[in-house]
C-alpha cells in the first residue's frame, strides 16, 4: 500500500495547474447515458473515481475510452451508450464511490429500468439516497430495495413534477435534473443545490439539447424533450483542489500561482484566507483565471471561525484542510461542520502531529499556533488525507501519511504538483518504509 513521505518546513513557491473538477466530471459522465450519440468530455481529472465511473458505464452498455491530456493529470473520455438489456451497476464497482448512484436517474429516463447497488464512498456520515428515490417515485418510478440493490422501473416516460427537496442535496439535484431532461412535461426543482458542479452539468445537458432555466439558482425548471444528442464539453476546474493548494501555502508559507481556476467558485475560502492574513490576488492568465497566494515565513496568521454550509457557503470539502491551516494561526478557531455528522476523523491524526484541538459533536476548537512534529498518520477519507498532507508540509521532521488510496480518489498527481513548487514529498510503496 502506497504512502506519502513528507519532509516538512519548506515554503512553497512556483505554479500549479488546477485539474478538472472530480465532482463535476462524475455527473457529466453519468449524463452520457441519456443519449446513444457520442459524447466527448475533456479536462477530467486523472483520478481513481473517474476510472471507476467509466467502468460502471461500460457495465451498463457504454463504449468508453480514456485518453491522457497534457502532462497526464487530465483525461479525455469518449463515450457512446448503446445500452444494455439489463442495466445493472454492480456492487464490486460501486462499493468505493458514492457518485455511482447518479446513473439511476439517466437509466430510468432513457431505458425505463435500472438496478444499482447501494453506493459506498468515504465514511464521513450518513448520506441517504432517500431524497433521490422519493423524487423518482413521484415521477412514476416503482422502486424496491433488496439485498443491497435499488431495483427501479417505470412504465412509459417519467412524468414531470413540481418538487421541493426536503433538504439541499447535491447528488439528488443532479440525479433528478438528468432524469427530468427526458421526462414528459415541465419539472420544477425547488430548494435545489447551487454548487458550481451542478451548473456545469446543466450546461452539458443544454449542449445535449435539454431545456433548463434557472441554472445557478435554487429553482431549476426543466422542460423534458424526446431525446438528447451528443456533444463535446470541458468540465470546470476543481475548486476543492484549488482550495487545497491555497490552504497548503497558507499553512506552510510561500508564494504560489494557481493556473486555470475560477475564483468565483472559492469566495468563501478566499475571504477567510485574506482575513486570516494571507495576500490573495486574482488575474487573467493565458489559460483562464489565476489566483496568487502569498504568506512569507514569519508572517503571522490570525485565527478565524468557520461554519460549513451548502454553496455559496463554506464548502464541507475544505473543512479538514482549513483545520490544518488553523493549527498555525494565532488564537482560537471554532470550526462548525454543518453538513455531515462524522467529518472530524482527521482531528485525532492532527493531534498526533501536535495540534492543540478538541472536538465536540459538530464543533472543533483549535488553538494555535502549534509546533507540529512529524510522525506516521493514517488517512480516513479523501479530504482528511489532504489535511494530513498540509500538516505534514508544516511539521518538523518526517511525516508519513498512510492509506493514501483515499487521496487518489480525488487528487490527480498531488505529490508531483507539490514537488513542482518545492515541497519535499515522495510516494513510496508500503514495503519500503
Amino acid at each position: 500500500m502506497d504512502r506519502l513521505v513528507i519532509q516538512g518546513g519548506h515554503p512553497l513557491r512556483g505554479r500549479i495547474r488546477v485539474s478538472g473538477a472530480k465532482n463535476a466530471a462524475l455527473p457529466c459522465l453519468a449524463a452520457a447515458l441519456l443519449t446513444p450519440d457520442p459524447v466527448l468530455l475533456s479536462n477530467l481529472p486523472a483520478v481513481a473515481d473517474i476510472r471507476t465511473m467509466v467502468k460502471v458505464l461500460q457495465a451498463l452498455g457504454t463504449e468508453a475510452s480514456l485518453e491522457p491530456e497534457g502532462e497526464g493529470f487530465e483525461l479525455t473520455a469518449r463515450l457512446a451508450c448503446a445500452g444494455s438489456e439489463d442495466p445493472k451497476a454492480p456492487y464490486d464497482l460501486v462499493k468505493t464511490m458514492r457518485a455511482s448512484i447518479l446513473v439511476l436517474g439517466p437509466l430510468l429516463a432513457r431505458f425505463g429500468k435500472a438496478t444499482v447497488s447501494l453506493p459506498g464512498g468515504c465514511a464521513i456520515g450518513a448520506r441517504p439516497v432517500n431524497l433521490h428515490l422519493e423524487a423518482l417515485e413521484r415521477m412514476g418510478a416503482q422502486i424496491e430495495i433488496s439485498h443491497g440493490y435499488i431495483h427501479a422501473a417505470v412504465k412509459g416516460p417519467l412524468q414531470a413534477i413540481d418538487h421541493a427537496f426536503e433538504k439541499v442535496s447535491v447528488g439528488a439535484t443532479e440525479n433528478i435534473l438528468m432524469a427530468a431532461a427526458l421526462a414528459k412535461g415541465t419539472t420544477v426543482l425547488r430548494n435545489a443545490a447551487m454548487e458550481p458542479e451542478i451548473g456545469d452539468l446543466a450546461q452539458l445537458l443544454v449542449k445535449m439539447g435539454a431545456q433548463i432555466e434557472g441554472i445557478g439558482t435554487g429553482t431549476l425548471t426543466i422542460t423534458g424533450v424526446a431525446k438528447l444528442h451528443g456533444c463535446e464539453h470541458a468540465v470546470i476546474a476543481d475548486r476543492i483542489e484549488a482550495g487545497t493548494y491555497l490552504c497548503a501555502v497558507a499553512a506552510a508559507c510561500g508564494d504560489v500561482v494557481l493556473d486555470r481556476c475560477e475564483p468565483g467558485h472559492l469566495r468563501a475560502l478566499l475571504d477567510l484566507l485574506e482575513r486570516a492574513g494571507c495576500l490573495v490576488t486574482e488575474r487573467e492568465g493565458q489559460d483562464g483565471r489565476q489566483l496568487r497566494i502569498q504568506r512569507e515565513p514569519g508572517q503571522k496568521l490570525r485565527s478565524k471561525d468557520v461554519t460549513t454550509l451548502p454553496f455559496p457557503g463554506f464548502p464541507t470539502d475544505l473543512q479538514a484542510q482549513v483545520m490544518a491551516v488553523m493549527t498555525q494561526a494565532c488564537g482560537i478557531s471554532v470550526i462548525n461542520e454543518g453538513i455531515f455528522e462524522n467529518r472530524f476523523q482527521h482531528a485525532m491524526e492532527l493531534e498526533r502531529l501536535g495540534a492543540n484541538l478538541r472536538t465536540d459533536g459538530h464543533r472543533a476548537i483549535v488553538a494555535g499556533p502549534a509546533d507540529l512534529t512529524g510522525c506516521t498518520v493514517m488517512a480516513t477519507d479523501l479530504r482528511a488525507s489532504a489535511a494530513l498532507v498540509i500538516a505534514g508540509l508544516v511539521a518538523k521532521g518526517e511525516t508519513i501519511v498512510d492509506r493514501i488510496y483515499h487521496l487518489d480518489r480525488g487528487y490527480a498527481g498531488l505529490e508531483k504538483k507539490l514537488q513542482g513548487v518545492g515541497a519535499r514529498i515522495e510516494r513510496v510503496g508500503g514495503g519500503k518504509v
